[in-house]
């Protein structure tokens, strides 16, 4: 199976009647949180590959690059641990802002209740969302998905403890969709294009 045929669940089938019915105030779904995240991540815009070893990561990173033809453009990323796992791949990163439109991160958590991703001070620093490029490649592993935002913060508090980071917010609102183009919530955001590099590591 192609890496980009994993798009959207991993190859997980959820019903296209639960996904394409429901109201947005409906009950929340009573499904495991790894298939409700990806219905509300691909209903806020976002691109989901899921990939089961580090060889897929690679591959779908080359078929995302190739996709934008990014093959000569520097990542910007201000997370020191994602640069040096990725050290090893062709890809030039850089601190400066200004030398890239494109932002390769790390997040805290993968939100299933609303298909947000949690980050905070150890990704972003002080940026705020609209200071980041409009293009984002964010890593994660299967093992920071929760169900909700207070869970996740939850689990932070315990991590971190007394070090506890601070800028801590969501992505949520991505490229507009037809279910979110009119989500009164997203006024002022600024959409961003997003994939997302889900590791499994359960």
């Amino acid at each position: 199976m192609g890496i980009f045929d994993k798009l959207f669940g991993g190859g997980k089938k959820v019903s296209k009647e639960t996904v394409e019915t429901r109201g947005d105030h409906m009950p929340d779904l009573k499904i495991p949180v790894d298939e409700k995240f990806t219905i509300y991540f691909k209903k806020n815009g976002g691109k989901f590959i899921y990939c089961e070893d580090d060889s897929e990561i690679t591959e779908a990173l080359t078929n995302i690059i190739s996709e934008n033809n990014w093959q000569s453009h520097l990542f910007y990323s201000l997370d020191k641990r994602l640069q040096s796992r990725f050290s090893s791949e062709k890809i030039g990163f850089t601190e400066n802002r200004k030398e890239s439109d494109i932002f390769f991160t790390t997040c805290e958590h993968l939100i299933a209740h609303n298909g947000s991703i949690l980050v905070c001070s150890n990704q972003i620093k002080e940026k705020k969302l609209d200071e980041l490029p409009s293009n984002l490649i964010v890593f994660a592993t299967t093992s920071q998905l929760v169900d909700s935002i207070s869970e996740a913060l939850k689990v932070i508090k315990e991590k971190y403890q007394k070090n506890i980071p601070n800028n801590i917010t969501t992505l949520k609102h991505f490229q507009p969709t037809p279910e979110n183009k009119n989500d009164f919530l997203s006024y002022g955001s600024a959409s961003k294009n997003v994939y997302l590099l889900l590791l499994e590591d359960y």
